[in-house]
């Protein structure tokens, strides 16, 4: 039942990732690392809530590890610090599809971790999915990877290593407790601060563009952190992993559906793929929701 639980938040983690992009575009002309700030301190807000509703004491995060805090800060400020220096220093689509190799790592990295056994389907649906999020990521547009931005391309890849290790290494975690992620969410709010104090100007938002920056830390950049801790610690590593690859999809489609942007063949192809990447992956639960309907 707990890893049924974990399965359905890493799910609803999933969802609220898939509003990045429109929250993202939304945001305006907000600079990337105060963007990050403003979210992440609505993200720290949510954490001290949970201190608050748990009835725990603020003073109970300096009890948490310098370990813990180091693998949290390093997977939540260290993914994002990375991919803004990918996308800065390459072409957004090779950049974008070699980040999106995490899902694909967490699934892979899963084998090393003790009482994990990878199938063949976990594989093959991860492919599939990936192959999905490579028509998305592509589009109508062309790809071609030049060495010239082997700098942006190595800063892609990090970012697809520090998130899927940071994900696999909370699976082992468990005696963490969730409400730690309010203490790297204050971290990370305190060092994107830093980043932009030092990288860029200041920029006073309009109000709809500090609304798009807060939903960003209720949602798919902060309060979803908190709910894929728990999924990572109780749910099947695996199917998050292959799920992942429904991020992509669900933000092509809510694009699609404000208008940002258009329904083409290659996102039909892409939306197919990833659905059946992810029951491929999800076939042992399949089993197990087929015979709970028989038996019925």
């Amino acid at each position: 039942m707990q890893q049924t639980k974990g399965n359905l938040l890493g799910l609803i983690t999933i969802s609220l990732w898939s509003c990045l992009a429109l929250f993202t575009v939304y945001s305006g002309e907000i600079p990337p690392f105060e963007l990050l700030t403003i979210s992440f301190f609505v993200a720290s807000l949510i954490g001290i809530a949970m201190l608050k509703k748990q009835k725990r004491a603020f003073k109970e995060l300096f009890k948490i590890p310098l370990k813990a805090y180091f693998i949290g800060v390093v997977g939540l400020f260290g993914y994002h610090l990375f991919y803004f220096l990918a996308i800065k220093n390459a072409p957004a689509v090779e950049a974008n599809l070699i980040n999106y190799l995490w899902p694909l790592l967490i699934v892979l990295f899963s084998a090393l971790l003790p009482n994990e056994k990878l199938k063949w389907f976990h594989i093959l649906g991860t492919l599939l999915a990936l192959c999905g999020a490579f028509l998305l990521v592509l589009k109508d547009g062309s790809l071609q990877f030049d060495t010239k931005y082997a700098l942006g391309y190595s800063f892609a890849l990090i970012c697809a290593l520090l998130w899927s290790s940071y994900s696999v290494i909370s699976k082992t975690l468990t005696h963490i407790p969730t409400f730690a992620v309010t203490g790297f969410c204050i971290l990370t709010a305190f060092f994107s601060a830093i980043a932009h104090l030092s990288f860029e100007q200041i920029y006073i938002p309009t109000f709809f563009e500090l609304f798009a920056a807060i939903m960003l830390g209720l949602g798919p950049v902060g309060g979803a952190f908190y709910l894929w801790d728990f999924a990572l610690k109780n749910g099947d590593i695996k199917i998050l992993g292959s799920l992942a690859y429904l991020a992509p999809l669900l933000s092509t489609l809510i694009l699609v559906f404000v208008g940002i942007s258009k329904m083409t063949i290659t996102i039909a192809i892409a939306c197919v793929l990833i659905v059946l990447g992810s029951l491929v992956s999800s076939k042992q639960y399949l089993k197990i929701f087929k015979n709970l309907i028989f038996k019925a």
